[in-house]
């Protein structure tokens, strides 16, 4: 399996080397290979991504991402919406587990508000939201999915003010009634609140881009942050694997970043490429550490970044001797 890396910018390379260093301890046979893009080859080359970066990544069987600083001119696109719609990342799963929650938000990914169909003017912003019968389609059929193995589904939706999320809400139904999974709506404005007084109630939420992006965030509030929340970029051909957290330049180089988001995509990608017993080593060597009490700042400890990472690797060596 050949894994590409993209560190990134900011925490990005704080968390995403001690991130590939259990996965090669766990799985030797991975060939890993450096894809550098972001704000720092912006500044230097001009360019935060090329063609044959996209095709070097296009090539590998999982891309291990850590974050990206979108550079800031004014006409540049974010990196990572690049790669998900030139990969056709269409599916953003997002885990939310934690004491008395276990949620997955299922994010379209390539449409909607973040799909770059905008012009600026000199007073006027225009963004276009697009919303397609083949995007709402396949993301409410790899929702259902994950629902008909789990318990039920909920739609994330503004159907009462915009009619693309009508259109939107409808196909939803209409993939979870093909499936035979329960299905019930709720307004996102209304769910971002009820997920967090409620969060047992909800299982897999399905939503549309922008949305699902705001409800993962809120939602990480209630298992201690984004510093713990991992996502997985899904397509057809390709996966990508990222911590939900941004490249935090305020932190950067200080040793303060929480690892757990970028470690746990980590497992995200094991299990993902069929390798599941690996990916539990990951989650219980992470269980374990912080049960010991090492913990970064933002969980309440005094662990620096590498502090906590030579622990979960302590850990893993530990629970899988001889790998």
């Amino acid at each position: 399996m050949r894994i590409a890396v993209v560190e990134g910018d900011g925490i990005g390379h704080e968390v995403i080397p001690p991130t590939r260093d259990l996965l090669a301890i766990l799985r030797p046979d991975f060939e890993f290979f450096e894809v550098e893009a972001g704000y720092g080859k912006w500044q230097r080359t001009g360019q935060a991504i090329t063609d044959d970066d996209i095709s070097a990544l296009r090539n590998a069987d999982a891309i291990l991402f850590g974050a990206i600083t979108t550079p800031p001119a004014r006409d540049y696109r974010s990196v990572i919406l690049r790669i998900r719609k030139e990969l056709d990342l269409y599916a953003n799963v997002r885990p939310v587990k934690g004491t008395g929650v276990d949620l997955i938000v299922v994010r379209e990914n390539t449409e909607g508000l973040y799909s770059g169909v905008e012009k600026i003017e000199q007073d006027s912003a225009c963004t276009v939201r697009c919303i397609t019968r083949k995007g709402s389609e396949r993301i409410s059929r790899y929702a259902c999915g994950l629902a008909a193995r789990r318990r039920t589904l909920t739609i994330g939706h503004k159907a009462n003010i915009l009619k693309s999320d009508v259109f939107f809400r409808d196909i939803c139904f209409a993939e979870a009634e093909k499936a035979g999974v329960p299905v019930r709506e709720c307004y996102i404005d209304a769910l971002c609140l009820d997920i967090l007084l409620h969060p047992s109630q909800y299982d897999v939420i399905v939503t549309t881009n922008l949305f699902g992006d705001i409800l993962s965030d809120v939602a990480a509030y209630l298992v201690g942050g984004l510093g713990l929340l991992p996502s997985a970029n899904i397509g057809e051909n390709h996966s990508l694997f990222e911590p939900v957290h941004g490249s935090a330049p305020d932190i950067a180089g200080r040793d303060i970043a929480n690892p757990i988001a970028a470690m746990r995509s980590g497992s995200m990608l094991l299990a993902h490429l069929g390798d599941h017993g690996s990916a539990a080593l990951v989650d219980q060597a992470i269980e374990q550490t912080v049960l010991k009490g090492i913990m970064t700042r933002d969980l309440g400890g005094t662990a620096g970044t590498r502090v906590f990472s030579r622990g979960v690797r302590e850990e893993l060596e530990r629970l899988a001797p001889g790998r």
